[in-house]
């Protein structure tokens, strides 16, 4: 009986151990009733790289994707022991149907025929996608980028990833005019271009309730642009 109380015990613990584990760290810390931006701290180890530039089709533009060195450790066994190799990775992005993916400290600019390259931001942010509205500028003759991208530190961990918000932005195909579309501390759920009416349309969550998370009690917001227009201004709907 002794025996079964202490096993009873030892899994008691090791369920508690678990469930502490899996709560979910919150994506964002407020201090107090403030909403100010706050920045992460950049690692002073990590080593930039750029991939070769890209030209989309249709446009007179290179764009130069600009990211971190990525370096992995892998361990491996051999008959004196084991030990650990390091692998390099020099890609850093990938480019597939007007779409560029990564984990992009930038992206840099530069003009067909001219040496002049200029960034996207001079701002810390972490950019997830960068997509090129080409059934857009084939209707319109406006040559729109759109970004997914983090540029707060949400959770004041002391660096930006992709635990922090997720935030939508805009720019011109040269770079230019790179905009804000999200509100500050509302996490971009998705976007969708609806071609036939020129709008982008997207959705974001609120932390409503102010507890770090967004979940089930929060507010979605409905909002699209009307990209025919130069100003993007955001208007808002309500589907539901």
């Amino acid at each position: 009986m002794k025996n079964l109380k202490i096993v009873f015990l030892f899994v008691s613990v090791l369920i508690l151990v678990s469930c502490k584990e899996e709560v979910e760290k919150p994506k964002v810390i407020y201090d107090g009733a403030s909403k100010e931006k706050t920045f992460a701290k950049i690692d002073s180890t990590q080593i930039a790289i750029a991939d070769l530039p890209i030209q989309i089709e249709g446009t007179d533009y290179l764009i130069h994707p600009v990211g971190d060195l990525r370096v992995y450790e892998r361990g491996t066994k051999s008959r004196y022991g084991s030990s650990s190799v390091i692998d390099l990775s020099f890609t850093i992005s990938n480019y597939s149907e007007n779409e560029i993916t990564g984990y992009l400290q930038n992206l840099k600019f530069q003009k067909v025929n001219s040496d002049s390259i200029k960034p996207l931001t001079d701002k810390q942010v972490l950019i997830q996608t960068a997509s090129y509205l080409k059934g857009i500028a084939d209707k319109t003759r406006k040559k729109i980028m759109v970004y997914t991208l983090f540029d707060i530190d949400s959770n004041r961990d002391g660096k930006l990833d992709t635990s922090d918000i997720k935030s939508l932005y805009l720019s011109d195909i040269s770079g230019d005019n790179f905009t804000k579309i999200s509100i500050n501390f509302q996490e971009l759920i998705d976007w969708s271009l609806i071609e036939s009416q020129n709008r982008l349309y997207f959705r974001t969550v609120e932390d409503t309730n102010k507890n770090g998370q967004f979940d089930k009690n929060d507010v979605v917001h409905y909002n699209y642009i009307d990209l025919s227009n130069n100003d993007w201004k955001v208007a808002s709907y309500e589907p539901i």
